[in-house]
């Protein structure tokens, strides 16, 4: 049994699956208490199932971009299962997650996530194969219009502001979120697909994807 943890939003999601089908899952809005609320979550989980963390094969993590807090305690907590436990250990982005339920388009599939400042931070993927077209980056709303080839799809957290910059434009579509669901089902099965090809980390190595430092201690300027 496989354990995903996401807490990259105030939507925070954790899932069981078995090489990489869902088995039980549980999403919850956690506005910045992820360090109170993950592991009761996870032991809820995982009693609700009847699995006790020895039965418990692989960790599967959501390693950002997203909530500065929220990333520090499910990486920390995943990397902690995975070494008291001895399980190896797989990372995968949130941008690529909101694209992957979508993968099934046949164009560009854009996810965005609000990032403060009036920036989007986002990334673009196809599918068949899936794979990568775009890394993390920011951007302003307006901007998405020129970077994005036709047809497209854009996924995630479409805001007000990147809905109107959108308005008009041929060939691109918008969808989105599910805010009754988490990514931890997506990340579930990108977990394993990545583990099943070898592409597990030294939990020791593994870090947060950030696209800005965080705004506490010293700025740049």
């Amino acid at each position: 049994m496989e354990l995903s943890i996401d807490t990259a939003s105030d939507l925070a999601s954790v899932a069981l699956s078995r090489d990489g089908a869902v088995v039980d899952e549980i999403a919850w809005k956690c506005v910045r208490n992820h360090t109170v609320e993950l592991l009761p979550a996870t032991d809820r989980l995982l009693g609700r199932a009847n699995v006790a963390r020895a039965d418990l094969t692989a960790v599967f993590v959501t390693t950002g971009p997203g909530m500065y807090t929220g990333l520090r305690v499910g990486i920390a907590t995943a990397k902690g299962l995975a070494r008291a436990l001895g399980l190896p250990l797989v990372g995968v982005g949130r941008l690529e997650l909101d694209a992957y339920p979508h993968a099934v388009f046949s164009g560009a599939i854009m996810a965005v996530h609000r990032a403060g400042r009036g920036d989007l931070a986002w990334a673009s993927y196809a599918g068949n194969p899936w794979r990568e077209l775009t890394p993390p980056q920011l951007s302003k709303p307006e901007e998405l219009t020129r970077l994005l080839s036709t047809p497209a799809l854009v996924v995630g957290e479409v805001d007000d502001a990147l809905r109107a910059a959108l308005v008009g434009a041929p060939g691109i579509t918008c969808v989105e979120g599910d805010e009754a669901s988490g990514r931890a089902r997506a990340l579930a099965a990108l977990g394993y697909e990545r583990l099943a090809g070898g592409a597990a980390s030294e939990p020791a190595l593994l870090r947060p994807v950030y696209l800005r430092p965080p705004a506490i201690g010293p700025q740049q300027k």
